[in-house]
C-alpha cells in the first residue's frame, strides 16, 4: 500500500481492498465473541466454549408493538444472535433466553469474551463478568453485573422492552429477567 493510499484509509475514506475496520465495526465484532459466551449462561466452562453464534437478528416486525419492544424469535438452540440496530443480544443457553445490552455497565464499552478465564472484560477498566453477567468483585471500574432488558414470552417469540434496562444493583426483576423455554 503506497503512503497516499495509507493517508486515504487512516482519514476514514472508502478504500476498496483496506483492511481497516471502523469503530462500529470492531465493536461489533467484539461483541460476537461476547455472544459467545452469553450463550453459555448457566452452562459449564467447557459446554459454553463450544456455544454457537447463531448469527445476527432483527426484531419481527408486523405486530402493533410500543416503539421500544422488540419481538425476536426464540433460538430454537442454545447460541446465541445480535441485533445490530437496538445494540441488544439474544441468548440462550440451558432453556433460558435472555436479552442483553452490549456494553459494559461502567461506560458501555463493547465488552469481550476470555475463554480462558470463562468470563467477560472490559477492555477499557479491565471489568470481569461471570457467564450470567454477574460481575466479579474488585475488578475493574465497573460496580454491578451486565444490564439486561425486562422481557416476556409471547407464542414463539421473546419481547424486550428496551426502555426496560435492568442493573444488577437497582433492580430486583434483573434476578429473573429470562424466559424458560
Amino acid at each position: 500500500m503506497s503512503s497516499n493510499e495509507h493517508t486515504t484509509a487512516a482519514a476514514g475514506t472508502d478504500c476498496d481492498g483496506c483492511p481497516l475496520v471502523n469503530r462500529r465495526e470492531f465493536v461489533r465484532s467484539a461483541g460476537v465473541m461476547a455472544l459467545g459466551a452469553l450463550a453459555a449462561l448457566g452452562l459449564k466452562p467447557a459446554v459454553g466454549e463450544a456455544m454457537p453464534f447463531l448469527g445476527y437478528t432483527k426484531p419481527i416486525g408486523g405486530r402493533a408493538r410500543a416503539d421500544q419492544e422488540k419481538a425476536y424469535p426464540i433460538p430454537a438452540t442454545d447460541g446465541a444472535q445480535i441485533d445490530r440496530d437496538n445494540e441488544t443480544i439474544v441468548a440462550r443457553a440451558a432453556d433460558k433466553v435472555y436479552v442483553f445490552s452490549l456494553g459494559c455497565p461502567h461506560q458501555n464499552t463493547g465488552l469481550h469474551w476470555d475463554a480462558s478465564a470463562h468470563e467477560f472484560q472490559c477492555p477499557k477498566h479491565h471489568s470481569r463478568f461471570l457467564p450470567d453477567g454477574s460481575y466479579v468483585d474488585g475488578s475493574g471500574r465497573a460496580t454491578r453485573g451486565m444490564d439486561r432488558f425486562a422481557v416476556r414470552k409471547d407464542a414463539n417469540t421473546i419481547v424486550a422492552n428496551l426502555d426496560a434496562l435492568l442493573q444488577q444493583d437497582q433492580d430486583d426483576a434483573w434476578a429473573t429477567a429470562f424466559i424458560t423455554v
